[in-house]
């Protein structure tokens, strides 16, 4: 029992731990667990977002290719008209309710149409909503790996992948991505996966295809028809699961989706999920709907599957945006709708696009090496020195991010017009890591 002053008895010497009769403080212990107590207080992508836009307001000429939000060539974040109409269609008394814990069934058989439309994937599917692609990303490291295990994913990936991990007591390894040749290094992912099948005896791969953040990579045929051989090879000796982080797939290289032939051919040995977000399709970052979609083969396998995703949704967030989802359904399902929206998303792709080409017009010429680009938010530019790089950079108010052995570059948040301008700024920004 704690009192508020020393108790002693009259007479008795004073407290040796007091002065003037009052206890000295010993410091207090924090409320906090040991592995909470030190955590930053911000993503270091906002955090330098925030400062571009602190030096911006005191009236510099900022160039912020930082934040993964696309924006117009004026500067402003680009938004599509329809999915607002929709937003603002639904009655107050259905987005005011709660939605169902798993996500009302007409949005989440309107995202596994708008994933796999009338193929036959879509008997194998069952799904959960979650709020964005993160969610999906949480509901599969929670459900496919034991705590202390470790899912795997490139050696350029999504820094949250890691927060996800550690936060729910897993861990993260990484392989190679790139091969001497510029393709996925097929041998490094072949050899840590049968690391991760021998120790782990389960294996949860992380692929975020195409326009793979932060490098903007899509895998290509022979990518697929690799990691596929190998994947169906393993899932003799282990349980398999691949994630496929679909953030950026409706920004993915123009011409036919090269996925689900593939994905038919690996869905009879491996259980393959998908992160379905609205965030980037509809550009609606703070609306937070997504959904976790898993095809598994085995119908019973399949139920449990359903059950444990939905279990997960209670056991977090409970349930998520209900007018978000309610609009997205009508977005994915009103003919008149969808149309509009595929046409907005449409001009949203050209606009992105013409980034992307006069990029790979400049970069080669001033000496930038980086992945194959052909669509997507982001490219990773390959520097010795990321840190000195960004610093130099940032001196001239050019603001980039970061990564082990590259920064990365939001072309999505850079107009064309200032695409020179950065271009310049990375070349002399890798010559002062050059030293």
């Amino acid at each position: 029992m704690y009192h508020t002053r020393p108790l002693r008895a009259p007479g008795a010497l004073p407290n040796p731990l007091s002065t003037m009769g009052r206890p000295i403080q010993a410091e207090a212990a924090s409320p906090l667990i040991p592995s909470s107590a030190d955590r930053p207080g911000d993503d270091p992508i906002f955090a330098l977002n925030a400062e571009a836009g602190r030096r911006a307001r005191a009236g510099e000429n900022i160039l912020n290719s930082t934040l993964g939000a696309l924006m117009d060539d004026s500067g402003k974040l680009a938004v599509m008209p329809s999915v607002f109409e929709a937003l603002r269609s639904v009655p107050p008394e259905r987005a005011a309710g709660y939605a169902p814990i798993s996500g009302p069934p007409a949005f989440l058989a309107a995202v596994e149409g708008d994933l796999f439309g009338d193929g036959p994937l879509a008997s194998l599917a069952v799904s959960a909503a979650t709020p964005g692609g993160t969610g999906a990303c949480h509901h599969a490291i929670v459900n496919f790996l034991e705590p202390g295990q470790k899912l795997l994913t490139t050696s350029y990936f999504w820094g949250p992948y890691a927060i996800l991990a550690e936060h729910t007591r897993r861990g993260l390894e990484t392989f190679e991505m790139f091969s001497q040749a510029g393709g996925l290094d097929l041998a490094a992912l072949e050899q840590a996966l049968e690391k991760q099948v021998r120790e782990q005896g389960r294996v949860l791969l992380i692929l975020n295809t195409p326009c793979h953040n932060p490098t903007g990579y899509s895998l290509d045929d022979e990518d697929w028809s690799g990691l596929v051989d190998f994947l169906i090879g393993a899932s003799q000796r282990a349980p398999i699961t691949l994630l496929l982080d679909f953030a950026y797939a409706k920004f993915s290289p123009p011409g036919p989706a090269l996925w689900p032939a593939h994905v038919e051919r690996l869905v009879d040995h491996v259980t393959v999920l998908f992160a379905w977000t609205a965030s980037k399709a509809f550009a609606q970052y703070g609306a937070r709907v997504g959904a976790c979609v898993a095809l598994e083969k085995n119908a019973d396998s399949r139920q449990r599957i359903k059950n444990a995703l939905g279990y997960s949704c209670r056991g977090t967030w409970s349930n998520c945006n209900h007018l978000g989802m309610l609009a997205i359904t009508e977005l994915l399902t009103d003919p008149e709708l969808r149309a509009r929206s595929e046409k907005e998303r449409g001009q949203l792709i050209d606009l992105l696009f013409d980034r992307v080409e006069v990029f790979n017009q400049l970069a080669p010429g001033a000496g930038l090496s980086y992945p194959r680009y052909e669509g997507g938010f982001f490219v990773a530019v390959f520097t010795p020195d990321p840190v000195k790089t960004q610093a130099s950079m940032q001196e001239e108010g050019v603001f980039v991010v970061p990564l082990p052995g590259a920064v990365r570059v939001a072309i999505c948040a850079t107009p064309a017009e200032h695409l020179p301008r950065l271009v310049e700024s990375l070349a002399r920004g890798l010559e002062a890591a050059n030293g």
